[in-house]
This record gives C-alpha cells, sequence and structure tokens, in this order.
C-alpha cells in the first residue's frame, strides 16, 4: 500500500475532530459532518454520492483487497494511516475492517423530494428514540425498495455511530427525511398520500384495506404508540391480528409485515 500520511497521536487536532464527531450528536450538527466505520457502510456511502472528506485506516488491520482498491479511487491526501491505539479511540466496534471516514451529511428536509412514480410507498416512523430499532427500520426499508422513509419529531440525529452500525450503512442507501408531526402530515396530504396508521384504535385489519395508491404506513414507538394528531389525520388506522398474550411486536417487525402487504397489492394491483 502507497505510503500514507502517519498520525499516531491523539492530540492531533484531525483526531480530536474525529473523536467529537462520533460522541457528540452537537458536534455532529455543527460541522454536518460525521465519522462512519466499516468497508461495507463506506462502499455503500460511497455508492450514494455521500461527500467522504477523510479515510482513516490501520495497517494493523487493514488488509482487504476490496478496501485496497476502494482507497486507489481517492485523492491521497484524503487518506491517512493511524496507529492501534487511535483507530481503537475512534472505533465504535470491536470486530471492524480497519477503515474509517468523515463524510459530510445529506439534506433530509422535505422540500428536497420529489418521487419519479405515480404510487410511491413510504414508511413513516414517529419520534423513534432506540438507534437499534431505527437501523432495523432502515433495513427493512432498505429490503422492501420503499421509496422513501420519513422520520416525525426526530430524537436521535440519523449519523448516530449506532444507526449506522444498526442499519447496516442502509442510512446512506435509502432516501430519507425529517420533519415536524405537522410538516410531514402537510405534505403527505398534500401529495394526495393514504395515511395508514398502526393503532389499536378505530382499526380495521391491515389486510382489508387497499393500498394501491400512494400509500404512507405510520407507526409509533412500542410504549406510547402513535399521537393523536396522526390519528386524528388518519385515512384508516390498521393493526395485525395478535392470537398470543400480547398486544405488540417490535416496531421494525410490524412495520415489515404491513410494508410487504403493500408491496403484495401494488404488485398485483390489488
Amino acid at each position: 500500500m502507497h505510503e500514507h500520511k502517519h498520525i499516531s497521536s491523539a492530540q492531533n487536532p484531525l483526531i480530536k475532530k474525529a473523536v467529537l464527531l462520533k460522541d457528540k450528536a452537537r458536534e455532529r450538527k455543527k460541522t454536518g459532518l460525521f465519522l462512519l466505520e466499516g468497508l461495507r457502510e463506506l462502499s455503500i456511502a460511497i455508492k450514494a454520492e455521500y461527500e467522504i472528506t477523510t479515510i482513516f485506516y490501520c495497517a494493523d488491520i487493514f488488509e482487504n483487497s476490496d478496501g485496497n482498491s476502494l482507497l486507489k479511487d481517492f485523492p491521497e491526501n484524503k487518506i491517512i494511516s493511524v496507529s492501534h491505539e487511535i483507530y481503537k479511540k475512534l472505533a465504535y466496534r470491536d470486530t471492524t475492517e480497519g477503515i474509517l471516514a468523515i463524510a459530510k451529511g445529506k439534506d433530509h428536509t422535505l422540500s428536497t423530494l420529489a418521487f419519479n412514480k405515480p404510487n410511491p410507498l413510504i414508511l413513516v416512523a414517529e419520534a423513534p428514540e432506540k438507534p437499534g430499532n431505527i437501523g432495523a427500520l432502515l433495513r427493512t426499508a432498505d429490503a422492501a425498495n420503499l421509496d422513501a422513509v420519513f422520520i416525525a419529531n426526530p430524537k436521535t440525529d440519523l449519523y448516530n455511530p449506532n444507526i449506522i452500525r444498526s442499519s447496516v450503512g442502509c442510512v446512506f442507501s435509502r432516501t430519507i427525511k425529517t420533519g415536524s408531526t405537522q410538516e410531514i402530515i402537510s405534505y403527505l396530504q398534500q401529495e394526495r398520500f393514504g395515511i395508514f396508521c398502526a393503532a389499536l384504535t378505530a382499526s380495521k385489519e391491515y389486510t382489508s384495506i387497499n393500498y394501491t395508491g400512494p400509500t404512507a404506513i405510520v407507526v409509533g414507538t412500542e410504549h406510547d404508540g402513535l399521537s393523536k394528531e396522526w390519528l386524528s389525520n388518519s385515512t384508516q388506522n390498521i393493526i395485525i391480528p395478535m392470537e398470543g398474550e400480547i398486544d405488540s411486536m417490535n416496531v421494525s417487525v410490524s412495520a415489515a409485515i404491513l410494508i410487504f402487504e403493500v408491496k403484495r397489492q401494488q404488485k398485483l394491483g390489488r
């Protein structure tokens, strides 16, 4: 591998900056930058046209031929070798391929969204807090190739390292928009989406509904469900019948069941 600039001091300003990007949502928001880790995640971010400002690699760990070919496409001055100690300071995971990067976040406001198909399918998640749940929702969205994911009243920034990790990079591959509940409801109504809210009250069984038009599937948190604002603007509340002792499932599992029913209907034209 080419001889790149090497950093072994934790006091280096760039390393200090990278640590802040890993640990502090406020720093990510202020700078518009974030730290990502892993060869697959970096590859997905590059494919999704994220701007990569710096790549760090640890030669003691990084021996992947795919990674070597990836590095060849980057300017030498953007690639920095780091010591094992520095890498451990920056890395978020115990098992890793020895590569990290600083990247520039994208604009996730609703105003930048346009669909190029007549009946788009969107997943809306209101106020999800757990990065693991957000990551799982994004993986579900990727599996179903959804047209977009909207996060209403977000509690966690999208570039939290735990979201990047739990989404396995799907946070980069999907179209994700954020906004207040009211902003998103207004957008969906303006664009004539059917708003189908997963809820326990005033609900119809999810398989009984026609989803062949523009469709938004809306899910809330497992603990609180959806706010009244969503329920009062719902085209129809929908429910997945439960046959066991409990009346709820993990939000990403529920979302997957609902989304793939919509996909099935849209494929068949109901």
